[in-house]
């Protein structure tokens, strides 16, 4: 039974319902939106339903789809089946109609209203829906619930500041997290709070993140902007975030004065923020792979402001700054790194993969920083003996090897629910 808060939640998003076509035209004005697939997101699809079983995955942008990969790949060899994965962003739109795998098609997501969420779900019908990491949309959840999908929490996070906005509403959350049939979390912390919350299911699998393939390279690219670099010395800052900068421009100016020939690489985690960096880069030689440009001899700073691209910067630096970690913001994923035996360093906020970050700085014996001499005094000891800097990323492989597992158990919770829905 839906609580009180949940009732006037479907009340409200019912009433407000006529203003949403607005509301989506101003997002595609400021690029929020795709331009020519609007309809999606008011629950019209825009591909066939293919025949037969579909199991539905849900990811909210770029990390939980490209987590959700291998998941999709072990679902189509599992089952008889279609994948129909949906997101939120555009980005993941673009990054998706690149990787997905034959028989996987993307649709938008329906916003969050009682008419296009049933008008999605009446048209393609799932028997499964899996909703990846921390993602939930009570309309699209209890609507899907009431078709008789079987729903899973895939994946699933859930941070302590959720957790206790959560606890301030019990009895809705305890509704929402009854509607799915398991909750598959991360780690035994994660599990935890989805339990104290009501969640009937609970079961520790991992991430899927873990499992996940090195992150793809197109190689010409790669050739092209490592010659472009050439022998110098690489510092990079990955996956950066706003208000991370003002601390990692000073290490690099500190940085530099030590090894004159360094370029520092700073990819952010939003492109559309590289005219910011660029700004407050000020003085520095910077130039823009969001404009078409590539680093020369008198470059300082190189601005990674392109999408999909991470599987390029990665292979660029022995060791990277991963960022979301020096503000509260949890820390972006340390795996892809790890993966490709770069060596992992990020600030003290790391607890959207408390897990991962524990595994990696454990194997590496290093990698914590929280301040800009703290950066300088990680990073000049692996510039100065670049074999220690390639061991180092052994170690980080190392220990992100510990972590797989997520995606076998989450088929056999899968193939559970499909055999109760038979």
């Amino acid at each position: 039974m839906a609580s009180l808060g949940l009732s006037a939640y479907r009340f409200v998003t019912r009433m407000l319902s006529p203003a949403v076509p607005l509301l989506l035209r101003r997002r595609q004005t400021r690029g929020k939106e795709h331009l020519s697939r609007g309809n999606e997101r008011l629950g019209c699809a825009s591909l066939p339903r293919p025949e037969g079983q579909i199991i539905w995955v849900h990811g909210a942008s770029v990390g939980e789809c490209v987590a959700a990969l291998p998941l999709i790949d072990a679902l189509l060899a599992a089952f008889d089946c279609h994948v129909l994965l949906t997101s939120g962003t555009v980005t993941s739109a673009t990054v998706m109609q690149q990787r997905l795998p034959e028989k996987a098609i993307h649709q938008f997501v329906p916003v969050d209203t009682p008419a296009a969420t049933a008008k999605f779900l009446d048209y393609w019908k799932p028997d499964a829906g899996l909703f990846v990491d921390s993602d939930i949309w009570p309309n699209l959840i209890l609507n899907a619930r009431a078709r008789g999908v079987r729903l899973a929490q895939v994946n699933a996070r859930i941070s302590e500041r959720s957790y206790q906005s959560w606890k301030r509403v019990p009895t809705s959350a305890a509704a929402l997290l009854s509607a799915f049939d398991v909750c598959l979390a991360q780690d035994e912390d994660i599990a935890a709070r989805f339990q104290k919350l009501g969640a009937p299911d609970v079961q520790v699998a991992g991430s899927l993140k873990a499992d996940s393939p090195m992150l793809p390279v197109d190689p010409n690219k790669l050739a092209h902007l490592q010659n472009a670099i050439g022998s110098r010395p690489v510092f990079l800052a990955a996956q950066t975030h706003q208000g991370e900068e003002v601390t990692l421009l000073p290490a690099h100016d500190a940085l530099k004065r030590l090894f004159p020939d360094l370029l520092t690489v700073i990819v952010p985690r939003h492109p559309e923020r590289g005219g910011d960096i660029a700004s407050l880069c000020g003085t520095r030689a910077t130039k823009r792979r969001g404009q078409g440009e590539l680093p020369d001899t008198s470059t300082a700073i190189y601005i990674g402001d392109t999408i999909g691209e991470m599987g390029l910067y990665y292979r660029l630096a022995r060791f990277a700054f991963v960022g979301g970690s020096l503000i509260r913001h949890g820390g972006q994923n340390p795996l892809e790194p790890a993966k490709l035996g770069c060596a992992v360093l990020a600030g003290p906020h790391t607890f959207n993969f408390t897990t991962a970050y524990e595994a990696i700085f454990a194997a590496q014996g290093v990698g914590l920083v929280h301040s800009a001499p703290e950066i300088i005094a990680a990073a000049r000891p692996l510039f100065e003996d670049p074999k220690a800097a390639e061991i180092l990323g052994q170690k980080a492989l190392a220990g992100a090897e510990t972590l797989g597992g997520a995606v076998a158990k989450t088929i056999a919770a899968v193939k559970k629910m499909l055999d109760a829905r038979a």
